[in-house]
């Protein structure tokens, strides 16, 4: 089939391509090659999809209202995988407007494409950030997500509630997967993974926030693109034992669902830098700071309705994760 891929150059992006052109499928991969981050790593992940024929890339920002029209005439995508978003949630404190226009603006053009030509299926990039001010551990879809304390999750939670509008209205079926904590080889250099590696491999001090005890779902990039893969192929349907009186946030009367995908145990942040420490054969020079404004001291994916659903769970420890990250860390940056 032909499905449309938007953040095609981004992390997540350039492995689910690879991953649906690989089994068959046609991608046409959006992005605007923003620069955020290095360029050329975008580039260089572009690269390797190009050399599949049935590839195509379009170079486009999703707040460009008539653009993103033209692409849905032009291409007619049968399903969408949208993963195209500002990312970063420090960022968002300090450059909010980058986030209203990619993220909510964006995704309105999006939605709209996709009612406009009758996409049968749009599965989109959400985030464990909605969780906030949640402490009730592990973080389950069927809890109250009201509270986010960036202005990243706030755009994210507003997707989810856009993308439900369209599924009740037009019943477009929608699926949304909050990520966890995604690392692994081609990963953003902005992340903690890739920081924590330059730092250490150039003999710098590393800045470790909470004082090294926040606790995450680190959730390697293969178990991601399966978990993407599969709720992709199954259409959203409808809960038909969803009631009014006691709504439930993770379905709905709608063809609706948003799905948890992150490793079942969480992992403490010097527990991880230990494991990245073995992996570089070198120590890390440790600077503990206090937890940082907009940051969840700890996430704990409850994935209960992703085995049920699509028969999978995210099962890759750091322990086999971040090893891979280093060989291709140094393999591309040549250390």
């Amino acid at each position: 089939m032909t499905v449309l891929v938007t953040g095609v150059g981004g992390f997540i992006g350039f492995h689910v391509s690879r991953y649906l052109l690989e089994r068959g499928d046609t991608v046409v991969g959006l992005d605007n090659l923003n620069s955020y981050y290095d360029v050329r790593l975008k580039e260089a992940r572009l690269a390797q999809l190009s050399a599949h024929e049935q590839f195509a890339f379009v170079r486009l920002d999703l707040a460009d209202r008539q653009g993103m029209e033209d692409v849905f005439v032009r291409h007619t995508p049968e399903r969408v995988i949208h993963l195209a978003a500002q990312a970063g949630v420090r960022y968002s404190l300090t450059n909010p407007h980058a986030y209203i226009e990619s993220n909510l603006v964006g995704f309105l053009h999006l939605l709209e494409g996709c009612r406009q030509t009758e996409v049968r299926h749009l599965t989109y990039a959400s985030s464990s950030s909605v969780y906030g001010a949640n402490t009730k551990l592990p973080f389950s879809v069927h809890d109250n997500v009201d509270h986010p304390v960036s202005l990243y999750a706030v755009s994210k939670k507003a997707n989810e509630l856009l993308a439900h509008t369209y599924s009740h209205a037009y019943r477009l079926p929608t699926t949304g997967l909050r990520f966890f904590t995604v690392y692994g080889p081609w990963g953003r250099p902005d992340m903690a993974l890739s920081i924590f590696t330059k730092a250490i491999l150039s003999g710098e001090p590393i800045e470790v926030f909470n004082d090294g005890k926040m606790q995450r779902a680190f959730t390697y990039i293969d178990d991601i693109v399966e978990g993407v893969a599969r709720v992709h192929d199954r259409i959203a349907q409808p809960n038909p034992h969803w009631s009014g009186r006691k709504p439930d946030p993770g379905t709905s009367t709608a063809p609706y669902r948003v799905y948890n995908i992150g490793h079942h145990q969480p992992v403490e942040l010097l527990h991880f830098i230990e494991v990245l420490e073995h992996a570089l054969g070198k120590k890390a020079e440790k600077r503990l700071l206090p937890l940082q404004a907009g940051d969840i001291p700890a996430t704990w994916a409850d994935v209960a309705d992703l085995i049920k659903d699509v028969g999978f769970r995210p099962a890759t420890t750091i322990e086999e994760g971040i090893p891979r990250f280093v060989a291709w860390y140094r393999e591309y940056y040549r250390v």
